[in-house]
């Protein structure tokens, strides 16, 4: 006899606090630990500071890099959200980083055949995305140690708790 399928559960709003709450706790306890975090939020920072310029197909570069790196994928399309919502003040910068860093002039002649529009969009696009990936390696590096350090910090502190409980119940 085979068993009925029980109907699906109705949708409750309140749900979602729930399940994001479920997934944070995930995302905290992951079996590498707070570097593995860390490393997948600063991987996903570091990819969206160049995706403009790319038209998104610096996105694909995340899981390679959260391969070799051996960082979080969840903790990786965390950091690339969070580039999204940061990169609009970023990318004036990206665009004087990269106009530091690249030659101001481009010898050949394959640019010159170019339409004026065109020429001027490559340009731009190859400033935003030197700059941003010079960016995004400084963002990277930066945010990598606190996130890091505050894992670990919230990880002694539940470590610390769970030992004091058991305690607790070993004295009664």
């Amino acid at each position: 006899m085979s068993k009925a399928a029980k109907p699906k559960a109705k949708f409750q709003p309140r749900a979602i606090g729930r399940w994001f709450k479920y997934k944070y706790l995930q995302l905290i306890r992951a079996k590498g630990g707070p570097a593995m975090v860390a490393m997948g939020f600063s991987i996903g920072l570091f990819v969206e500071m160049f995706t403009l310029p790319t038209a998104g197909l610096a996105f694909f570069l995340i899981f390679p890099l959260v391969y070799l790196l051996r960082g979080s994928v969840a903790a990786a399309l965390i950091g690339f959200v969070f580039g999204k919502i940061i990169y609009i003040p970023f990318s004036f910068l990206h665009r004087i980083i990269g106009d530091l860093v690249l030659p101001h002039r481009v010898h050949g002649n394959w640019l010159h055949v170019l339409p004026h529009w065109l020429e001027t969009f490559i340009k731009f696009n190859l400033k935003l995305f030197v700059g941003g990936v010079i960016d995004g390696l400084i963002l990277g590096l930066i945010v990598f140690f606190p996130i890091k350090w505050t894992l670990e910090w919230f990880h002694q502190k539940r470590k610390d708790k769970r030992q004091k409980r058991k305690e607790q119940l070993i004295v009664h």
